[in-house]
């Protein structure tokens, strides 16, 4: 590889998951912060991502991937030494499509509206009707979840994947963490290994400190 891989990213965000991946699968990245207050009216990053979103990853041929779920997925596959998803032909893979596709769309993508109401309502009531609400459904997709998957060491059996990555740092987010243990109790046991992941211990601390109180 010619050059490292760039991912535009920033601490705690959506980029975390990516970034862990990099990490395990052992490739030279390199991490463009990009802050999450200003990153509406950085007209550089509109060039890379004309969505202005995060995480986006540039290759080093200058290919652009973005959404999460699919950078998530592309490493997997582009990767497969690493085992961090079942193989396109492994008898889980779908469980791993289903479940990738669900936590994006069910549950990470609230958070556009979650993270600023005021992209639906000028009302400051409404506004809190709104955080209430999209915590409520998150929490219940998770509680779904939890009720179909059959967790073993993580959640698809004894090895360590994206999918795991993908569930450990979205449930950091709010309602956070005491609430998603409540509803997904044996998720929360998988996304308690993987905090404590050796190979992930500087990792955490660097991007997504575990700060008193983080838990919720």
């Amino acid at each position: 590889m010619d050059k490292p891989i760039t991912i535009y990213g920033a601490l705690g965000s959506g980029s975390v998951p990516v970034e862990a991946a990099l990490t395990l699968i052992g490739l030279p990245y390199e991490v463009v912060e990009t802050s999450l207050d200003t990153i509406a009216a950085d007209r550089g990053f509109a060039r890379v991502n004309p969505m202005r979103q995060i995480p986006s990853l540039v290759l080093p041929g200058g290919e652009l991937v973005t959404e999460s779920a699919a950078i998530l997925t592309w490493l997997a596959d582009r990767y497969p030494d690493a085992r961090l998803a079942p193989p396109i032909l492994h008898r889980k893979r779908p469980a791993f499509l289903r479940w990738m596709s669900f936590v994006s769309s069910a549950i990470y993508s609230l958070y556009w509206i979650r993270d600023d109401p005021s992209r639906l309502s000028d009302d400051p009531a409404e506004q809190a009707k709104i955080r209430e609400r999209t915590a409520a459904r998150m929490l219940e997709c998770w509680a779904m979840m939890e009720a179909q998957v059959e967790p073993g060491l993580y959640l698809q059996g004894d090895t360590l994947g994206v999918l795991d990555l993908y569930v450990t740092v979205i449930s950091r987010w709010g309602p956070r963490r005491n609430r998603f243990y409540e509803v997904a109790p044996r998720m929360a046991e998988v996304v308690r290994r993987v905090d404590a992941e050796p190979a992930l211990k500087d990792f955490w601390a660097a991007r997504f400190p575990f700060a008193d109180g983080w838990e919720g």
